[in-house]
């Protein structure tokens, strides 16, 4: 890898290295500080499922608030381990490094530029943007987090500690639930040991594969998934609830996640897991509806893809 990559940042051997490597690229001018934009990012990607797309967003500097103040939604539950080591690279390094993946409602109020990217590496294109009153369009949206949880709730505590002006803002990509290239991809659940499942039991089908083309076409009024132990079943829950809900229930113990559901059924003949629970995606709009109760979900609910790009933009802590 090269001596330059931006894992040897997000990804240190100690925090303090990576506070030394990012103040020396500064110095060499290998980071090169830029005036304050807003910028233009697409990503070309093919998913789990084959299927080419494109997703844009915006890539801003957000303000930070208190979950309490609603403009900011989780909708996963943190742990307080990751939290506290990045935490401690906040400290040394003084710039976050990435940004963090929001959603919000309603058309973009940006479009990508036709002129070729000022930024293009594996698959993602920036843009600097003319426009300065973009920050205006998003005073009265609520955002959701997609991915970067742990990263907001750190970035909240440093500017506890920091209390500067330039802690209180942290870089993030806003992307439309209209982007026709948003997707959430399912997460399947495998247990090395079965747990109990009463709420589970299912009716019998032939085999995995028909029997997801068959969880695609039921209504989402109830929750429905695949369960498969070396016999397939289809289980269809009464109460309401979410997919993701109801195999919550099924406690944690022994459980892993993998996107291939394929792999999921091979673990399973292989003797390497005892269950496997093979989901449907979340559905965007159910994500936002918990959130905006102030609920959170399940562990591994949503599988948002691809993961944003690092190491194209940061953003400095410090003047």
């Amino acid at each position: 890898k090269s001596p330059h990559n931006v894992v040897h940042l997000t990804l240190p051997e100690s925090e303090q290295e990576a506070g030394r490597l990012y103040r020396e690229w500064r110095e060499q001018s290998l980071l090169v500080p830029e005036e304050p934009a807003f910028w233009a990012l697409s990503q070309d990607y093919v998913g789990p499922d084959g299927v080419a797309r494109r997703r844009s967003g915006l890539v801003a500097s957000l303000r930070i608030e208190p979950y309490e103040t609603g403009a900011v939604m989780p909708h996963e539950r943190t742990h307080r381990g990751p939290k506290e080591g990045r935490l401690r690279l906040l400290r040394e390094v003084r710039a976050q490094l990435e940004p963090i993946f929001l959603l919000y409602q309603g058309r973009a109020p940006f479009e990508i530029p036709d002129p070729p990217a000022e930024i293009e590496v594996e698959g993602a294109r920036l843009w600097r943007l003319d426009e300065q009153d973009l920050g205006g369009t998003f005073a009265d949206r609520r955002l959701l987090i997609a991915d970067g949880h742990h990263r907001y709730e750190t970035a909240l505590a440093y500017h506890q500690e920091a209390g500067t002006p330039e802690s209180g803002y942290m870089m993030v990509v806003l992307v439309s639930l209209d982007d026709p290239g948003l997707t959430i991809f399912p997460t399947h659940r495998l247990f090395r040991e079965a747990p109990r499942r009463e709420t589970l039991a299912g009716e019998r089908r032939s085999d995995p594969e028909s029997a997801l083309r068959e969880l695609d076409e039921l209504s989402r009024d109830r929750a429905a998934v695949v369960v498969y132990d070396g016999e397939t079943e289809l289980a269809v829950d009464g109460a309401g609830r979410l997919d993701v809900q109801v195999v919550d229930g099924l406690g944690q113990e022994g459980l892993t996640y993998t996107a291939d559901w394929r792999e999921a059924v091979r673990a399973v003949d292989e003797g390497d897991a005892a269950l496997a629970v093979l989901m449907r995606p979340t559905r965007i709009e159910d994500v936002f509806e918990v959130a905006s109760r102030g609920e959170t979900m399940p562990q591994k609910s949503t599988y948002f893809y691809p993961k944003l790009v690092s190491g194209l933009l940061f953003h400095p802590l410090e003047p």
